[in-house]
């Protein structure tokens, strides 16, 4: 959505509300000009502290510090669109949200009170393409070519690697999600380990709760390649989707990070529909199963040797060949 603004209008200002513990997420796009953090999930359990009224006061000015043309709410939340509702405009500006839920979506109709303009979207309408039809037919133009998101991590000095990442290329399993429905079985794991272990591709296993690190440890222990990271901070498991040479993952935020860094992905939809959030904008990202009707081990053989096939994991990785 950022990227298509910027390519139509390229002198445009473009600030990002994001909540506070994203904003090393948004200020990977250089196209955002200021990033407002906003902490309601923090702010929820202490309301009546006087801290936490300062930090609610000093982000409400930060909204009124500038008059914008256009405020966007693509998710069609109550919360968001009251967030939307406080900014200050500019003479003849519009507060543009969604005017219509898409299937299984979370959205709240009373956030159309809040909208000046309200955008119709199709029932099925992809999460990142319904943000920019939402810019699009506010700002009078058609979305056009594949999904850009001008993701630009930050550089990495040899002084400032993690002691974690490797200097090898190495496939990272995106094994864990919240909702146990949305996993894919161990033994699957393990077998697609063995597999990239004939390939001579280590794994390593992320977690991020004590019942993940649980099941990586188990897998680990089935896997000859495996290696289970310690608990990462939110940038460094984006530093890990980033230099991957090959992610495998269920349909989770870094899995989708992953794809939109245009990594080797192969996304597992177990029990959520594809449509939604399917990497679809690289031939690098191939997205298998469906809601009720998960992949299985050989559907992800083919996908690693359709990849292999494509992709020499060293250059995909970034690593340069050793020269003896």
């Amino acid at each position: 959505m950022v990227s298509d603004i910027r390519r139509h209008y390229p002198d445009a200002n473009i600030d990002w509300v994001v909540e506070e513990g994203y904003v090393g997420l948004v200020r990977m796009n250089p196209d955002v000009r200021r990033i407002i953090p906003i902490a309601l999930r923090r702010w929820r359990k202490s309301l009546l502290s006087a801290a936490t009224r300062a930090e609610m006061s000093n982000f409400r000015q930060q909204l009124k510090q500038d008059a914008y043309d256009i405020v966007f709410d693509t998710q069609g939340l109550l919360k968001t669109s009251v967030v939307m509702r406080m900014v200050r405009l500019a003479p003849g500006g519009h507060r543009v949200g969604l005017a219509n839920a898409t299937e299984g979506s979370g959205y709240e109709p009373l956030s159309r009170i809040f909208h000046t303009k309200s955008v119709e979207v199709g029932l099925h309408t992809h999460a990142v393409l319904r943000a920019r039809e939402v810019a699009a037919k506010a700002l009078g133009y058609s979305v056009d070519g594949v999904a850009d998101f001008n993701l630009h991590p930050p550089a990495m000095t040899s002084a400032g690697r993690p002691a974690w990442l490797p200097d090898t290329p190495y496939a990272v399993f995106f094994h864990g999600t919240a909702r146990a429905a949305k996993q894919w079985p161990n033994a699957s794991w393990v077998r697609i380990a063995a597999l990239l272990a004939e390939r001579g591709l280590p794994v390593l296993l992320p977690w991020g709760s004590d019942a993940e690190k649980e099941t990586a440890e188990q897998l680990a222990s089935q896997m000859t390649n495996a290696r289970v990271l310690p608990k990462l901070p939110l940038m460094e498991a984006v530093l890990l989707a980033q230099r991957a040479a090959l992610v495998i993952g269920v349909d989770t935020g870094l899995t989708h990070i992953a794809a939109a860094f245009n990594r080797p992905t192969i996304e597992l939809y177990c029990d959520s529909p594809r449509w939604k959030t399917e990497g679809n904008w690289s031939s690098q990202i191939i997205n298998l199963g469906e809601l009720g009707a998960p992949p299985t081990v050989e559907q992800v053989a083919v996908a690693v040797g359709t990849l292999a096939q494509q992709i020499d994991w060293r250059k995909a990785a970034g690593v340069e060949p050793t020269r003896e």
